[in-house]
């Protein structure tokens, strides 16, 4: 695993409401659902960004507006070794 390091304004982390931590957890789950929309990444490989599992990656899904019935040729891919 691969670390990245960002400056963060401390204001962009007090609008979290939450500890540093929770801040980093929210921003990972942000960039993995955008990610994934934008069809930049699976949704397995979104979720392994995310730090949660797949399943639960889909269902958070719809907090941010985001369909998770974005099936694609990543996706599929992915899938099919498992049928």
């Amino acid at each position: 695993m691969s670390n990245v390091v960002m400056d963060i304004p401390e204001q962009s982390v007090l609008s979290f409401g939450a500890e540093p931590d929770a801040c980093a957890h929210e921003m990972r789950m942000a960039a993995a659902i955008k990610l994934y929309e934008m069809g930049r990444l699976s949704g397995g490989a979104a979720a392994r960004l995310a730090g949660i599992p797949k399943v639960t990656f889909m269902m958070r899904l719809g907090d941010y507006g985001v369909s998770a019935f974005r099936e694609d040729t990543v996706d599929f891919q992915e899938e099919t070794p498992l049928a």
